[in-house]
């Protein structure tokens, strides 16, 4: 079957986007033998536009797919198959995917997209109300219907097995966040050092898996009491990615003390819920351990990254050079693209 990561923490600003696209785009080019797949579950559909040629092509490009007649983006595919209802023929998803290389003549051939929309979000409240919708016999499920959706748009593709699917998210649990969370198996989960990342975390685990015991109130409509209720499964944390670390060069005992709290909050977790993190040869019976087999600590992508996104062109095709970024001149160093290389690929690797 295919292989379904969601990048996800409940906290903006922590690399989410970037590190879609810098880690679908590479992973597509060094592994031509399988088909890539990110879906833009992100209103502000920033990896979209990175992936489509950066800047104001992206833009642009983003916009003619969400002004076709049907379209060609998350919210199409959504609106037709929630229009059909739950016991209609799901449309083909290669009429909403496109081929990035179509527009963006720097990807490769078998990396593909799943536009992100801005009106995922005016959009919401009809997601939610179909998924609360009362069910017409017993054996229809709405609330399962709904947040499965692109779960069987992934099942659906050809050649199933062949796909690596990467699933941007919005760092809000609103309904589309769900809807994503519901269509992956792994989780890839950026964190910062501080300790907004460490509150975060134990968030994280509540609202994917509840409190014990759940609140009296709340509880049975939390999404985590929902989704055991209606049968879908909950992705498991395969990988903590340390983004952004060289920011706390000049305070390295503060970062360390930092990252080492968010470091256990995790750990205690997996400690007493191994069953939320996926399998590893062997177990982790300290934090040490448990950093070496589920974290890459991950510096930041520096001038080269944010170049490569604002260009959409791959860490690997640039050269040392002048870029332009709106009228300016950048430079880009070869040092900094080493850096960035090393970077992705080390995430690569622990995938």
């Amino acid at each position: 079957m295919s292989t379904k990561y969601g990048i996800w923490n409940n906290k903006g600003g922590v690399g989410k986007s970037t590190i879609t696209y810098h880690v679908a785009s590479t992973f597509a080019a060094q592994n031509p033998d399988k088909n890539v797949l990110v879906i833009d579950l992100c209103p502000q559909a920033n990896v979209s536009m990175m992936l489509l040629g950066g800047g104001v092509q992206g833009e642009n490009a983003v916009l003619n797919f969400c002004t076709e007649a049907v379209p060609r983006t998350v919210v199409g595919y959504l609106s037709e198959v929630l229009s059909g209802g739950e016991r209609a023929p799901l449309p083909d998803p290669m009429n909403f995917v496109t081929r990035v290389r179509d527009v963006n003549p720097h990807m490769t051939e078998n990396l593909y997209l799943l536009s992100g929309d801005g009106n995922l979000e005016p959009m919401a409240p009809a997601i939610t109300r179909a998924a609360d919708a009362p069910p017409l016999t017993p054996a229809s499920k709405p609330w399962r219907w709904v947040h499965e959706v692109f779960r069987r748009l992934i099942d659906n593709l050809e050649n199933n097995d062949s796909w690596h699917v990467f699933v941007d998210t919005n760092p809000s649990f609103s309904i589309y966040t769900e809807l994503a969370i519901s269509s992956c198996d792994k989780l890839i989960v950026p964190v910062n050092a501080d300790d907004s990342s460490r509150v975060a975390t134990n968030a994280m685990f509540i609202l994917l898996h509840g409190t014990n015991p759940p609140h009296p109130v709340y509880g049975s409509w939390t999404f985590a009491a929902r989704a055991q209720q209606n049968g879908v499964s909950i992705p498991k944390v395969h990988l903590i990615v340390g983004n952004r670390l060289t920011s706390y060069d000049g305070v390295a005992g503060a970062f360390e003390a930092l990252s080492a709290a968010t470091a256990d909050t995790l750990f205690v977790n997996y400690r007493t819920h191994p069953g939320r993190f996926t399998q590893r040869n062997g177990s982790a019976g300290s934090v040490a351990a448990f950093r070496a087999l589920f974290s890459v600590p991950l510096r930041d992508f520096n001038t080269a990254g944010v170049m490569s996104a604002h260009l959409g062109m791959r860490i690997d095709q640039m050269k040392q050079s002048v870029y332009q970024a709106h009228g300016q001149n950048v430079h880009v160093k070869a040092e900094q693209l080493r850096e960035a290389k090393t970077a992705i690929n080390k995430v690569i690797a622990a995938l």
